[in-house]
């Protein structure tokens, strides 16, 4: 890697002390998700404070911090949900349009985003709720339509339970099913909102390693938000640490892990 592939990134601790470090392909311009200087606050309270992230293709970072530090507002932002008070947000190289709605839903078609409670549509069988997004933004026949939800369904274990309601599968089998409507408009981009959150540890086990098969084989740049450290390790190629609006310390789950900083240290013995 020459120095121009580099950048050196400010980061700020739960102190205020500024550190300076170095991270590959922070500002690549190129890569699917850009995010640069993002600001969002609620009345009086800060909710993002400056946030610079990137994430190139076929790759994972992990959104971690306490609860309220903003983090599935970050997801909410890149998807179009709400708006940030100040910042850029660009996705496949294209500033996201705030002001154009059909311009906005046609870069959200880009993206597969997988809600932290599934939420799959109770009066929809597990066919139609995958099916939902083809029929409102395609052009496929029947035929075609039926031949990519078996897919779909297929490609995250759910085959054999297209004619069941929600409520008649498990948490983790929702799970499967809100993920594989997440794929169905093949996104480059997948956010996910706390994909393991409420389930036991075999099945969190199981979608974390589904998350990495269809990593794998459709190499999507990947933001997943989280509480599970041990999720985060599997899964994720980068993470960043979010404190009270900012990034308090990005890299890989061993840096952060090893890091010194008192926060970061106090964050991770929780669960490791």
């Amino acid at each position: 890697m020459t120095p121009a592939d580099q950048a050196v990134t400010l980061r700020v601790t739960p102190d205020g002390d500024e550190l300076l470090t170095e991270t590959a392909d922070q500002h690549d311009a190129t890569a699917p998700i850009v995010l640069q200087g993002l600001h969002k606050s609620f009345g009086a309270q800060h909710v993002l404070d400056g946030i610079d992230l990137t994430v190139g293709r076929g790759k994972t970072l992990a959104v971690l911090g306490r609860s309220g530090t903003g983090k599935s507002v970050l997801l909410k932002l890149i998807v179009g949900l709400q708006q940030p008070d100040s910042g850029s947000i660009r996705i496949h190289g294209q500033e996201l349009p705030i002001s154009d709605v059909e311009a906005l839903n046609e870069i959200r078609k880009s993206m597969g985003f997988l809600f932290q409670h599934a939420a799959l549509y109770d009066s929809l069988t597990v066919a139609e709720n995958v099916a939902f997004p083809l029929r409102r933004h395609t052009k496929m026949t029947p035929s075609e339509r039926a031949d990519r939800i078996a897919q779909l369904l297929s490609a995250v274990g759910m085959e054999n339970d297209l004619q069941k309601f929600p409520s008649n599968i498990s948490g983790g089998m929702q799970k499967r099913v809100g993920l594989a409507r997440a794929l169905a408009l093949d996104p480059g981009i997948l956010l996910l909102d706390e994909p393991t959150a409420g389930l036991d540890p075999i099945t969190s086990r199981e979608i974390d390693e589904l998350i990495l098969k269809l990593q794998e084989e459709r190499e999507v740049a990947s933001i997943v938000v989280t509480h599970d450290l041990h999720s985060a390790k599997l899964i994720a190629d980068r993470i960043v640490l979010l404190h009270q609006g900012r990034v308090v310390i990005e890299g890989t789950f061993d840096e952060l892990d090893q890091s010194g900083d008192p926060f970061v240290a106090e964050f991770f013995k929780r669960d490791t």
